[in-house]
């Protein structure tokens, strides 16, 4: 019998879904920092092993948004509730429950399909504080099953994959055996560069960035891809921190960019990039649909 379907991955910012997911596809598709909120927009991972085919939607972090991008975020997460055979709901062991998981449990209400709980992040704890965790969680909602794990560590994730696939319905082949994933590469060099951002500045720099791709040209002759990109910030204090000193900042986002496509894409890249203020991009309806995060 050969099972296939889709999985959702929701919780709260942070919780691993997108650490998760990258080691379950064994690739990187979805950047992951230690900063929340890090994933935008749904992003589908796919494992096919001999008996079965495991589509993975990750999601934005839910959470309560105080900017249109924000909202959009968590109505992007909230709508995989419609497309799927099976939700994984992540949460920290670290991270002490709280309103956020009220919130996601009470949405989970009356959803028809199964829910599975995966404790991530429990290398960090001991194991009568996992116990403790695992009673307490019983007692909020009857989940299909509850799966402790570490994403980063990869510990616990086989049996996870176990239980997904006692889940899900009898189905066909939905994607080629060597496809792992559905967002074209113009998404993942953009989601490189974010990455790279995020990573090197601090506050709410990360959070008033987009990226978007001007140019993705292959030239034969020389045997390199050629990307231009524009990063887009709300404030022009924004575009001097992105640019940094004498343009070092921008030299180190790119040159860690740059790196990371080469990895990815298997050949040289000459990557170029432009720094541009758009006032409030974050609560402009229009602007969100034009850098990528349209409404759902």
């Amino acid at each position: 019998m050969f099972r296939s379907g889709f999985i959702g991955i929701i919780g709260k910012p942070n919780a691993g879904k997108s650490t998760l997911i990258n080691l379950v596809v064994g690739e990187k598709i979805a950047i992951s920092t230690h900063k929340p909120q890090t994933t935008r927009n749904r992003i589908m991972g796919i494992k096919t092993t001999e008996t079965g085919q495991f589509i993975f939607l990750d999601t934005p972090g839910i959470h309560k948004a105080k900017t249109s991008l924000g909202r959009q975020m968590v109505s992007t997460a909230m709508s995989v509730f419609n497309d799927v055979n099976m939700l994984l709901l992540l949460t920290d062991a670290g991270a002490p429950i709280g309103r956020d998981d009220t919130f996601i449990l009470r949405s989970l209400k009356d959803v028809p399909i199964p829910v599975v709980l995966v404790i991530n992040k429990i290398d960090l704890i001991g194991k009568e504080k996992l116990l403790v965790l695992i009673d307490e969680v019983r007692r909020l909602y009857s989940f299909e099953e509850i799966v402790p794990i570490s994403a980063l560590k990869g510990f616990n994730v086989d049996r996870l994959l176990e239980v997904i696939e006692n889940i899900l319905p009898e189905g066909p082949h939905y994607f080629p055996d060597d496809m792992i994933t559905d967002r074209p590469e113009r998404f993942l060099a953009a989601e490189m560069i974010r990455e790279r951002i995020t990573l090197l500045t601090h506050k709410e720099v990360p959070y008033s960035t987009a990226v978007v791709i001007d140019s993705f040209k292959e030239d034969s002759e020389k045997g390199l891809l050629r990307i231009l990109a524009t990063v887009h910030v709300e404030k022009d204090s924004q575009k001097g921190i992105i640019i940094g000193k004498r343009g070092g900042m921008l030299k180190r986002i790119g040159t860690g960019a740059r790196l990371e496509m080469e990895r990815f894409f298997n050949t040289r890249v000459y990557l170029e990039l432009f720094v541009r203020v758009e006032k409030d991009w974050a609560q402009d309806s229009r602007m969100l649909g034009e850098f990528g995060y349209p409404n759902e």
